[in-house]
C-alpha cells in the first residue's frame, strides 16, 4: 500500500494488471486568486484555506489510475474535496491545474487510441462525451432526475442527448432498464415523485446506464437512505457491476459502503490524497492518522 507523505500519490498506482481507462495527474482546483504562499503554508493537517491570500484549496495535486472494470473509492469527510473531483471527474468544473486522461478500448480490453486529455476538450466535445461515455448518480435524486418529467421522460432526455432519435427504441431501452434495475415498466410513465427514495436511485441508475457508458459515477448513492433500502441499492450496484462490467468510480463517507464496493480506495483531508491502497489494506492496516481516526470512528 502505498503511504502519501506529501498529499500525493503515485499517478503509476497498480491497477491489478488491468488496462486503465481514466488517469488524473495532479489536478488542482482553487477558489481564489492564490499567492506564492498557498502550497508553502497549506497542508493537509491544518486546512485547506490560504492564511495569507484566503485562496481555498478544493483539490491539490491529486492523482490516481481508475482501471477497465475496476471500482474505486475515495472516502473522506465533509470538506475533504471528494466532492469537488466528482464535479471534475464528470467534466463540470474547471481545474486550475492538472490533466484528466481518457483512453479508448476496443472490444477485447485494449487501448485503441492515444489517451485524450478530457479537460481540454471544448464545451461540446465535453457535452458529448459526458452524455455518450459518462453516467452519474447522485445522493440527491432531484439533481439527476427533473421532477417533472415521468420515469420514461427522464430516460429519454439522457437517450436523446447521446443521439438516439427513434421513439420506439427509447421506450424498448428505458423498460429493459427498468427491469434491469429491478422497477416495474409498467411504471414507464409514472411521476418520480410517487416514488420512494430508494426507487428513486434506481431510476437514476438506470438513466446512467442508458447510453451504456465507460464509466459510472456514484456520488453518495446511499446516504441518508434507510439501511434496509441501502442494503438493497448497493446489492443492485453490486451485481450490475458484474453483469456489465462496469468500471465505477465511488464517491463515500461511509467506509462500509466502500468496503462492500471498492477494491481501491483514495483517502482525502482538505483537498489531498493523504493515503491509497487496497481498500482491505486500508481498512485493516491504516498508515495516515487521519486515516486511522476514520476507520476506528466507524468501528
Amino acid at each position: 500500500m502505498a503511504v502519501l507523505q506529501d498529499g500525493r500519490n503515485d499517478i503509476e498506482q497498480q491497477t491489478d494488471g488491468q488496462p486503465w481507462v481514466l488517469k488524473a495527474d495532479r489536478l488542482t482546483k482553487r477558489y481564489g486568486s492564490g499567492c506564492s504562499y498557498c502550497s508553502v503554508l497549506i497542508d493537509p493537517d491544518h486546512g485547506n484555506r490560504c492564511p495569507v491570500c484566503g485562496t481555498v484549496i478544493a483539490c491539490a495535486d491529486v492523482s490516481f489510475t481508475l482501471g477497465r472494470g475496476e471500482v474505486l473509492g475515495i472516502v473522506g469527510e465533509s470538506g475533504s474535496g471528494k466532492s469537488t473531483l466528482m464535479q471534475i471527474m464528470n467534466l463540470s468544473l474547471p481545474v486550475d491545474e492538472g490533466e484528466l486522461l481518457f483512453q479508448e478500448m476496443d472490444s477485447q480490453g485494449h487501448a485503441s487510441a492515444g489517451p485524450v486529455n478530457l479537460l481540454t476538450l471544448d464545451k461540446y466535445a465535453r457535452r458529448v462525451f459526458r452524455n455518450e461515455r459518462l453516467g452519474i448518480v447522485y445522493q440527491r435524486p432531484e439533481l439527476g432526475l427533473n421532477m417533472n418529467f415521468t420515469v420514461g421522460g427522464n430516460v429519454a432526455e439522457k437517450l436523446l442527448l447521446a443521439n438516439w432519435r427513434n421513439v420506439g427504441r427509447i421506450r424498448e431501452r428505458t423498460s429493459e432498464l427498468m427491469r434491469l434495475t429491478e422497477l416495474s415498466p409498467e411504471r414507464i410513465d409514472d411521476d418520480p415523485k410517487k416514488f420512494s427514495g430508494g426507487m428513486l436511485q434506481r431510476v437514476q441508475i438506470a438513466k446512467a446506464l442508458s447510453s451504456s457508458p465507460v464509466v459510472l459515477l456514484l456520488d453518495e448513492v446511499t446516504t441518508g437512505l434507510d439501511l434496509s433500502v441501502q442494503a438493497r441499492v448497493l446489492d443492485l450496484i453490486k451485481q450490475l457491476r458484474w453483469e456489465l462490467h462496469m468500471t465505477m468510480l465511488l464517491v463515500s463517507h461511509d467506509l462500509g459502503v466502500i468496503k462492500q464496493l471498492a477494491e481501491r480506495t483514495i483517502v482525502m483531508k482538505n483537498g489531498r490524497v493523504v493515503e491509497s491502497g487496497l481498500t482491505d489494506q486500508i481498512l485493516e492496516d491504516p498508515q495516515h492518522p487521519y486515516t486511522q481516526l476514520l476507520v476506528s470512528s466507524a468501528l
